[in-house]
């Protein structure tokens, strides 16, 4: 039997669509997800650090090269094959979930929200 694996979390997410285009650092990330979402997730960064480390445990995204600016480390952080996998499996999960409710407000005759 395949063990099914959980959906990712909206941060996961689009941390993980953050890093479609290449590696980044955490405030890169930051950034790229609230512009992602007009504004609408704001990404703290307790909560990025606690996410990158869990898919990197899980091998969702794996931490590259490391520079030093005004005199702090910053890591870059890369999706990897499975976080790539991962990204597309929940992006279709979404696509289904959203045509259900779309296709049913439509049979309704109202327009979805």
């Amino acid at each position: 039997m395949t063990r099914q694996k959980p959906p990712l979390t909206e941060p996961q997410y689009f941390i993980l669509a953050a890093l479609m285009d290449g590696p980044l650092h955490g405030y890169g990330i930051i950034k790229a997800a609230e512009q992602a979402t007009d504004g609408r997730l704001r990404i703290a960064v307790g909560t990025l650090y606690g996410a990158l480390e869990r898919m990197e445990r899980a091998g969702l995204v794996a931490a590259g090269h490391e520079e030093i600016v005004d005199g702090r480390a910053r890591r870059y952080y890369r999706l990897t094959e499975d976080g790539t996998e991962a990204l597309g499996r929940e992006a279709l999960r979404m696509q289904q979930a959203a045509a259900v409710v779309i296709g049913r407000a439509r049979d309704a005759g109202a327009a979805p929200a």
